[in-house]
């Protein structure tokens, strides 16, 4: 791997279960996370009865954008994707060149994305205080993303610390900033906890993000996010509950465009000047020039000399060296000077 590719944000395109269900709906996001130039393309792994009782309630927006008298588990149900599912997801995402992901809610589907070859795993915010699913999931020594969504610092520090007790080492854990809400009001964004995640738990840190928009993400990456995760549908206007906060396929790929603009534009951080502006040096610097014709022998003073581009003579830098000599020849009027 080159420099640059070590700097490159792993993008997430985040289908979740904007499927409904449907596994042609699903092939279809995977055909639009490829085009778009995704990293990952990411689904949920979970079964209604191992994810919430009968009686749990939703979520407000979840009431918003779904029939409000449908319950969480009735919704989950309907949501779920079966092992055949699975394997077929895999194969097309093999077959259009992204690599499938899937965040497992529970250790059933732990177990059955093991099965199905998966080798790094996503603890979602809402498991981040679960300690038998902390502990599952640090026991497979894998690489491991966090999303800390809900969650105070000293949270996400106990639940990185189970980890590393079970067998991940800090190093291997990738910790995403984010807000549950959907779609997240910008004022409750607060991007630079990322920054604190970051130094304060000496992790690699990246964003989740569910506001409406690509700007929150963008600038995620020139923060320094290694990875940004974002949901996405074909059409904001289909029934479920994530449909109305995530990004359509235009905007997906213009977002991954512009992240990998901002890649380039971060640099290497060494402050020099660039290929492209090497040739304005010459044009846009200035050199001592005479300010009206000088005698040979004239010495050098304030009221002789001048400062005009271009920049291809003696620098004004030496400006003190040159005050006081004695002028080697005859100089016209803006003519270079030379000691």
């Amino acid at each position: 791997m080159t420099e640059r590719d070590s700097l490159k944000t792993l993008i997430i395109a985040e289908a979740g279960v904007n499927h409904n269900g449907d596994i042609n709906l699903a092939r279809e996001l995977i055909d639009v996370a490829a085009e778009a130039g995704a990293d990952f393309v990411k689904f949920q792994t979970f079964t209604a009865d191992t994810i919430c009782t009968i009686n749990a309630k939703k979520a407000e927006y979840q009431n918003e954008t779904t029939d409000a008298d449908e319950s969480q588990y009735a919704m989950i149900k309907r949501l779920e994707l079966t092992k055949d599912m699975h394997r077929v997801l895999i194969e097309h995402c093999k077959s259009r060149n992204i690599h499938f992901f899937s965040t497992a809610f529970d250790t059933d589907s732990i177990d059955l994305l093991v099965e199905l070859g998966q080798d790094s795993f996503k603890i979602p915010s809402g498991e981040i205080t679960n300690l038998p699913y902390l502990r599952y999931i640090g026991k497979l020594g894998k690489p491991v993303i966090l999303s800390t969504g809900m969650s105070t610092l000293h949270e996400i520090q106990v639940s990185l610390e189970i980890l590393e007790q079970e067998g991940i080492p800090r190093s291997l854990i990738t910790v995403l900033h984010c807000n549950t809400e959907y779609p997240t009001p910008i004022t409750d964004v607060n991007l630079r906890a990322m920054l604190t995640l970051r130094d304060t738990l000496g992790v690699k840190v990246g964003y989740s993000d569910h506001t409406l928009g690509i700007e929150v993400a963008i600038a995620a990456v020139a923060l320094g996010a290694t990875v940004v995760e974002k949901h996405f549908t074909l059409d904001r206007t289909l029934p479920g509950p994530d449909h109305q906060a995530s990004l359509e396929p235009k905007e997906l790929k213009k977002m991954v465009r512009a992240i990998r603009n901002i890649e380039k534009a971060m640099g290497d951080g060494v402050k020099r000047p660039s290929p492209s502006e090497v040739k304005n040096i010459p044009i846009a610097r200035k050199s001592l020039v005479a300010a009206h014709a000088i005698q040979e022998g004239e010495i050098f003073c304030e009221a002789n000399l001048a400062v005009k581009r271009p920049g291809t003579g003696l620098s004004p830098m030496r400006w003190d060296e040159v005050l006081g000599c004695k002028a080697p020849r005859d100089f016209k009027v803006d003519e270079m000077i030379e000691l």
